[in-house]
């Protein structure tokens, strides 16, 4: 593992243990040559997954991109960390288990805001506004609409 700080590829792991939900390792590492201390996740990856682009290109998938957006969405907002966690490894399994290794944009987008929807109802409308390219208030009027009559009946 290439070490941050001096970019040695001369490291020891000091310490390895489950992630709270066992999704992952975390591993503390220490590098020989600067003596910097650093993390480490190890993950199970069960295929190689490609995004495929609108615009026909295709690009491996990135875990790191998936976190950085949803984390954009949830910013300032009051969700647990393990429960993002857990989104984020949900959306990934299901992902991997489809049949194809070829995955559509909008087929990630669908995953995230259905987790999203279930964690919180600003992130999920946060996301929806980039991923759905919102264009004007009534798009916004659009889907907080639909959010209320979903929560009268499930109130119901």
């Amino acid at each position: 593992m290439r070490c941050p700080y001096c970019s040695s590829i001369d490291s020891q792991v000091k310490d390895s243990r489950p992630t709270e939900d066992s999704s992952a390792i975390r591993r503390r590492r220490v590098c020989n040559d600067c003596a910097g201390r650093f993390t480490t996740f190890e993950r199970v990856q069960l295929r190689e997954l490609v995004v495929l682009k609108k615009s026909g290109k295709r690009i491996l998938f990135d875990r790191d991109k998936l976190e950085r957006s949803v984390q954009t969405a949830l910013r300032k907002r009051d969700v647990d960390s393990e429960r993002f966690e857990r989104m984020i490894t949900g959306i990934v399994r299901q992902l991997e288990q489809r049949g194809e290794g070829d995955i559509p944009t909008h087929e990630i987008g669908r995953l995230v805001l259905e987790g999203l929807r279930n964690i919180d109802q600003v992130a999920y409308v946060r996301f929806a506004s980039v991923y759905q390219d919102f264009k004007e208030v009534k798009d916004f009027e659009a889907i907080l609409g639909m959010i209320s009559k979903d929560d009268q009946g499930s109130a119901q």
